[in-house]
């Protein structure tokens, strides 16, 4: 059983990187999307990592709204919750590329 499990996750999990893949030949410049694939990230961490940045964003803009300008803490907080198969680096750059929460990566490569 356990096989069939394992079996099926990574069906799914080339099912969800080949539907990605059709997105990358329309539109090359989707440069998180093929960190995704090349690092083998699940839709389901993809989902968790989208949830993570619109929780961060909408924390970043709360803090502005009081006068914030150092948003190292929730950096922080993004480093902790990245899957530990992306690079920091290249996912702030990949989603800034692929026009991903444009305000929340412009303030983190202020943290790199």
């Amino acid at each position: 059983m356990d096989n069939y499990v394992e079996l099926q996750a990574r069906v799914n999990l080339l099912e969800y990187h080949q539907k990605l893949l059709l997105k990358l030949l329309t539109s090359p410049n989707l440069e998180f999307y093929r960190l995704v694939i090349e690092n083998g990230v699940s839709e389901h961490e993809v989902e968790a990592f989208n949830q993570l940045c619109e929780h961060l964003n909408k924390k970043m803009e709360e803090q502005k709204a009081e006068g914030f300008i150092n948003f190292h803490p929730l950096f922080n907080e993004f480093l902790y919750c990245l899957p530990e198969k992306l690079n920091a680096k290249e996912v702030v750059h990949a989603c800034l590329k692929q026009h991903l929460f444009e305000p929340l990566f412009k303030e983190f490569t202020k943290c790199l």
